[in-house]
């Protein structure tokens, strides 16, 4: 299968966006088994709010998240974001929560990919699409 274009990735993203504030995520909160959040993220180049859905994996008190781009060759510009400013926003079923993310080292990963492939089984095709490793992201609650 052939992977989508970023400009149609983010067409997709954006609309899906617009169907999660329309219904406040009532409706569209998974693909299968696999549970969608609101990521709001500061934009490196703006420093405005940019929204985009992504499936997580609970892990305790952590949220993982991939940073996938459909199996791309570039990082999705929300991983981009977090680069530059780590602190962000999710939404889950309603709830906001503020939260600090960190990439997940290599050997972390390891651990964790197989759970997020049984999740949602694309993941490993999008690796293979790619030449790059795709990156994991932990997003853990912000500490005062």
């Amino acid at each position: 299968m052939e992977r989508l274009k970023p400009r149609t990735i983010r067409l997709i993203g954006r609309l899906h966006a617009w169907l999660w504030k329309l219904t406040a995520g009532r409706f569209i909160d998974t693909i299968g088994p696999a549970p969608f959040l609101m990521l709001t993220t500061r934009g490196r180049k703006t420093g405005r709010e940019r929204r985009t859905p992504v499936l997580y994996l609970e892990e305790g008190a952590d949220l993982i998240v991939v940073a996938s781009f459909g199996g791309n060759d570039m990082h999705p510009c929300w991983y981009l974001n977090l680069q530059s400013c780590p602190e962000a926003e999710v939404m889950i079923k309603g709830e906001r929560r503020r939260v600090v993310a960190q990439t997940v080292l290599v050997e972390e990963k390891k651990q964790i990919w197989p759970r997020l492939v049984k999740l949602y089984p694309q993941f490993d095709a999008y690796q293979q699409r790619t030449s790059r490793q795709i990156p994991l992201v932990r997003f853990s609650a912000m500490t005062s």
